[in-house]
């Protein structure tokens, strides 16, 4: 099944690992086989991945993006999952449900539930910020 998408100006998109940005007008294109293929809002460098749950997002985008360093990632993310696990045990059925998608290979499914994680993990220091308490 093809995959259209439509660019803003300037706006960029990861294809099967290739970064690729739009000129000065809009684009519309469609990608006709299976490849991975990220927008520009769902990606997340380095340099922003400050906090736990952000860094558990990181390592699923290059799962997604760079399958040739798989093992690296899959080792990165499970120790990072034992670590909020413990600060976080609440998210477990997320966790859960997170890992099974990756052990499946779906990372763009679990890239949608890590976002629910950073969701989460914002709130809770919001919270903490307000009110001097966790969730």
């Amino acid at each position: 099944m093809a995959l259209k998408i439509s660019l803003k100006p300037y706006e960029k998109v990861i294809i099967s690992g290739a970064v690729v940005k739009n000129g000065p007008g809009r684009s519309d294109f469609v990608i006709e086989n299976v490849v991975p293929v990220l927008r520009e809002k769902d990606i997340l460098t380095p340099e922003k991945a400050d906090s736990p749950c952000r860094k558990i997002y990181l390592a699923i985008l290059l799962m997604y993006v760079d399958t040739r360093n798989l093992t690296q990632y899959h080792k990165t993310y499970w120790e990072l999952v034992k670590e909020v696990m413990e600060a976080a045990p609440s998210q477990r059925e997320l966790f859960t449900e997170m890992s099974g998608k990756i052990l499946e290979g779906c990372y763009y499914q679990a890239l949608k539930l890590a976002k629910k994680l950073i969701n989460y993990e914002q709130e809770a220091m919001n919270l903490v910020r307000n009110t001097g308490t966790g969730l």
